[in-house]
């Protein structure tokens, strides 16, 4: 017995594919050849039995699908299509030969006559009805193998192919099979002369629209109802012979379908339309736009109206697109897109409809087809609304035309939409051209008007922003104009203060010049030299608009720098060192802080290493205030002014360069340790004193004033540094021990502590392996000298762990090893009684984000790393909590941490929470009672699908939502509200059987709330009232 019979006896009575790779594997290497193979089979191929017939033509099919494409030559592959077409007249081989046929089609050697033979066979031998999907796979397989090989075949046999695909395709329904289908559709239609069989066609493409298929749930095909309608538009589009016969197809479903249809039909006409051609769409265009002016005029939803605006634009563009534009002027303009445009017009007459509304959204359909239609039915609309504006009759209805003329105008804007735009940057004419002065006067004059000012403010915005449009001049006019509402009350115009900042600042993009001349001015003219009193109310809201409204404008660099020097002129004469007390400090307290916070947001949206310029002068005001004598006055040293400084510093440092950032670093490194303040003021401080408040001989000097506290800006320049940047000392893990023991000084203050831990945090973080002995110190000294020292006062340990917390965090986010030792000596502060709740609000507080751990501080962060932290301490907080006799400590973690993570990591855990959480609500601590009520209240979404979770604990959930609602129980207003939101919520969650018993008592209850004194209490007392009574 030979291989190949070996082979093949040994697959006809297993099937295993190991003998059909062994086949495949002797005829790559020359042992075996086809004509083998084949003789092996010969007795099973031409078996009257059809079992054997089957498996003989599905075992050469399988070697064939597998063989190397070089091992066939042309004799081969003609031999294998005279024996497949021959098998195709065979019922019982059908099946493999198509199989054997989807191969065969992809050899290279394949000759016409053989493409030409295998099509024939297929069409005459091949009933598609009579076959299961995974067969007429196979069929639609060959033929799109086909067309990508050889098309030039394909189009000879002319109309023999074009009938025989037909009839295999008609009737297909299973949508793998209809991908196929469609590509090749859309390629016969396209490449193929198929004007004879255009019907046949369009019967067995268009009889799918619209597509309604659901894929089925776990589709292992992955074919989504996008794919088959994205594919089957391609085919619908793929000829203009479609034109008469499609166009009539998808005006009847958008009649008669559902909002779902409307949309596809829309979104398929605005794919054909373009390929019918304009002259189908013009013959068609009347019944067109009967059915799109329904979708406009009446629509079903905004989606729907939006489509059919869509469809009409290109349905304009169509029309026209044959003519050029010389060729069409405005007075040529007849037909369709005139009546239109007429139609429009004549509801345009009444601005106060709102029909009105949708033929002004027609209207800019036709300014967004561009050309001469464009210019046609924008300047009849804006000379109609104009005219109707000045019509002393229409007052009343100024406001709806100026709204109409502003929707108008962003419709003439085209397809800008960078607020900023250049005003050269586009070549083409604005079809407003003509109508803009007229325009420009329309909405300068509705500015002064309270009902038509906000629509006018929207108006010269989209006006501003339309290119080679509004000349500078005119630019200058409107920030003359617009700047005067800025000089009113709040209590004189309606509120359009935010409108107002919206078109300034677009104006500030495109010139800036104006806006330092003439708007600024004002806006500087509400800052007084000296604070106003506390009982000057007006006069300080003034200043804080002023001062919003500057942060809001002084974005770009020209105005950016005229704003800092303004304010720091401001603060200057503010946080002046005095030497009596005649000033209101807290009123200037409050002024200054007011400034610094307008710098600070004004630098959050502006970011620029040019800024840099600003911290000279926030050096020398801070340095002045720290190095002040304690028996004068010092505004800056106000710790809420440190804290707005310390965020400006922050903002400038990040932008800097490495190199900036090292000198930067130097500079302040070198102030702090030898004294020398010239580099980081840029020789400006004023006071004699000595400033070195980490040299070596002021170690213990240096904080006993409070004061002192002020420098705390300029120490957290530190945290901003790129990882490149280094501390300019010979040991960082001495400096940072230094820094620890001079944190923990009696006389450092909270704003010296909070400054010390953001530079720890920092350098751990980023240069963790050259502060080895540092932390190594930390785990083995430190912790039993300060964290565990009983000896020491209970406010010096807190202290250490706050500095703990630092240390520990820096090592968490970047799933440092050392982290889980840091984090053990914390659970083991829990059996301690003075620190217990510190150390258990510390290991929640550890998965909560850091303003210093950030990325944008180009700190080192792992992903998940909360993830991480939480799945390794929730099992020890949970079997604390339960079992242990600190489970109150373990509880209190507890609460912490879930508050600190997101929902989706614990939101599983929520059931078996729930009795530990509900513990919780006895607690003393507010803050812990709001973390869990909160925790309660953003899951209850996931407990409510767990029935039993909420249903067993529904009498506990409302006692103790009633007693924490309570004034008298509960003397944090921040806790009654949560419990009573909380409260409100359970009708919708617990079933009504479970809550009834409880209802009086709950109304009772509540009734009492009523008399809260606070307002926020009282308002969620009657929505909890109203859920409850209903």
């Amino acid at each position: 017995m030979t291989t190949a019979e070996r082979l093949v006896r040994s697959w006809m009575a297993s099937e295993k594919d190991s003998e059909v790779d062994e086949s495949v594997a002797g005829i790559s290497s020359g042992q075996l050849t086809l004509l083998d193979i084949i003789k092996a089979l010969g007795e099973f191929l031409t078996s009257e039995e059809d079992r054997l017939r089957t498996k003989g033509v599905e075992f050469l099919s399988s070697v064939l699908g597998r063989c190397p494409h070089e091992k066939f030559n042309r004799q081969a592959i003609r031999v294998l299509t005279t024996f497949y077409c021959s098998k195709l007249e065979d019922l019982e081989t059908i099946i493999p030969a198509l199989n054997g046929l989807s191969y065969l089609v992809k050899f290279p050697n394949i000759q016409s006559a053989e493409v030409k033979d295998i099509l024939n066979a297929i069409f005459a031998n091949v009933k598609m009805r009579a076959l299961v999907q995974s067969t007429r796979f196979f069929v639609f397989s060959i033929v799109d193998s086909l067309i990508a090989s050889h098309r030039d075949t394909l189009k000879e046999m002319g109309s023999a192919f074009l009938a025989g695909y037909v009839n295999l395709a008609v009737g297909e329904k299973d949508p793998r099979n209809l991908m196929l289908a469609f590509a090749i559709a859309r390629v016969v239609l396209a490449e193929f002369d198929t004007l004879a069989h255009t019907e046949d066609f369009f019967d067995i493409t268009f009889c799918y629209f619209p597509i309604t298929f659901r894929p089925p749930p776990d589709d292992p095909y992955g074919i989504s109802a996008d794919d088959l309608k994205q594919s089957l538009r391609l085919c619908l589009c793929a000829t203009p012979a479609f034109g008469l016969l499609g166009i009539p197809v998808f005006l009847e479903k958008l009649t008669a379908g559902s909002p779902s249809t409307k949309r596809d039909t829309l979104h398929a006409m605005d794919i054909c339309l373009p390929v019918y051609g304009p002259a189908v769409t013009r013959e068609l265009g009347k019944k067109i736009w009967s059915s799109l002016k329904i979708e406009i005029f009446q629509p079903t939803d905004p989606d729907t109206e939006h489509s059919a605006l869509n469809t009409l634009q290109v349905l304009l563009r169509t029309m026209h697109a044959d003519k050029s534009q010389d060729a069409v002027g405005e007075d040529s303009i007849t037909g369709l897109a005139r009546d239109m445009c007429s139609e429009c017009m004549q509801t345009l007459k009444e601005p106060e409809k709102s029909q009105a509304r949708a033929a002004m959204k027609v209207i800019c359909a036709f300014a967004r087809a561009n050309g001469p239609l464009s210019g046609f039915a924008v300047s009849q609309a804006a000379e109609l609304l104009i005219r109707n504006f000045h019509d002393p009759d229409e007052v009343s209805n100024r406001a709806s035309v100026v709204i109409l003329l502003t929707e108008l105008i962003e419709a003439c804007r085209g397809d800008v939409t960078h607020a900023s735009v250049s005003q050269s940057s586009q070549s083409t004419l604005s079809p407003l051209a003509a109508s803009k002065d007229a325009l420009l006067g329309l909405l300068i004059v509705s500015l002064k008007g309270p009902a038509t000012c906000l629509p006018a403010l929207h108006g010269l915005n989209a006006l501003v922003r339309t290119p080679k449009l509004v000349a500078d001049d005119e630019l200058g006019y409107i920030v003359l104009e617009v700047s005067e509402l800025l000089r009113k009350e709040p209590d004189e115009v309606e509120d359009v203060t935010m409108d107002t900042l919206a078109l300034l600042s677009t104006i500030a993009g495109i010139a800036p010049h104006h806006l330092s001349s003439q708007t600024l001015p004002i806006l500087f003219s509400f800052l007084p030299d000296v604070a106003p009193s506390r009982d000057a109310i007006t006069q300080r809201a003034s200043y804080w608009r002023a001062l919003s409204s500057l942060s809001a404008l002084c974005v770009q660099p020209q105005l950016f720098e005229i704003l800092v020097v303004r304010l720091i002129a401001k603060l200057d004469l503010l946080c002046e060192i005095l030497p009596s007390r005649t000033i209101d400090q807290e009123s200037t307290a409050a002024y200054a802080h007011a400034i610094l916070t307008a710098l600070a947001n004004t630098l959050d949206v502006k970011v620029s290493s040019k800024d840099v310029d600003l911290l000279p002068h926030m050096f020398r005001l801070y340095l002045d205030a720290a190095l002040a004598s304690s028996e004068v006055v010092a505004i800056a040293a106000d710790p809420r002014l440190l804290q707005v400084g310390a965020r400006i510093i922050r903002l400038v440092s990040q932008t800097l360069t490495v190199a900036g950032q090292e000198k930067l670093v130097a500079a302040v490194f070198a102030a702090y340790t030898q004294g020398d303040v010239k580099l980081i003021t840029g020789g400006l401080l004023n006071s004699a004193t000595p400033f070195a408040p980490l040299h070596v001989s002021a170690t213990l000097t240096f904080p006993l004033c409070t004061r002192y506290a002020a420098f705390e800006p300029e120490f957290r320049c530190f945290c901003q540094c790129r990882f490149k940047v280094r501390m300019p000392v010979d040991n960082l893990s001495t400096f940072l021990s230094e820094l620890v023991a001079w944190s923990d000084s009696p006389s450092s203050t909270i704003l010296q502590r909070e400054a010390a831990s953001h530079v720890l945090a920092s350098n751990v973080n980023k240069h963790v392996d050259d502060v080895s002995d540092f932390l190594t110190s930390q785990l083995e000294g430190y912790s039993s000298s300060a964290l565990k020292n009983t000896s020491i006062p209970a406010e010096a340990r807190k202290n250490a762990i706050s500095t703990w917390i630092s240390i520990t965090r820096a090592l968490l986010v970047r799933s440092h090893p050392s982290a889980n030792a840091f984090i053990n000596h914390l659970f083991e502060l829990l059996d301690d009684n003075t620190v217990d709740w510190d150390a258990a609000r510390a290991i929640g507080l550890l998965a909560g984000e850091d303003v210093i751990l950030t990325k944008r501080n180009d700190a080192v962060l792992k992903i998940l790393h909360v993830q991480k932290y939480f799945n390794v301490v929730m099992p020890r907080l949970l079997e604390g909590a339960k079992g242990s006799r600190r489970e109150t400590s373990y509880l209190v973690a507890l609460a912490y941490l879930i508050n600190a993570v997101p929902k989706a990591i614990y939101a599983s855990q929520m059931p078996s929470l729930m009795p530990i959480l509900l513990r919780g609500l006895d607690l003393v601590d507010p803050s812990i009672r709001s973390h869990i009520i909160n925790t309660l209240s953003n899951n209850i979404d996931v407990t409510s699908a767990d029935k039993d979770a909420v249903s067993m604990y529904a009498s506990t959930l409302v006692l103790a939502m009633l007693k924490n609602c309570m004034c008298s129980e509960m003397p944090d207003p921040g806790v009654r509200v949560a419990a009573l939101k909380y409260l409100a919520l359970l009708p919708g969650t617990v079933r009504y059987d479970l809550l009834h018993p409880y209802k009086t008592r709950v109304l009772k209850e509540l009734a009492k709330v009523l008399d809260d004194p606070k307002r926020a209490v009282r308002k969620e007392a009657v929505v909890a009232r109203y859920k409850y009574s209903g």
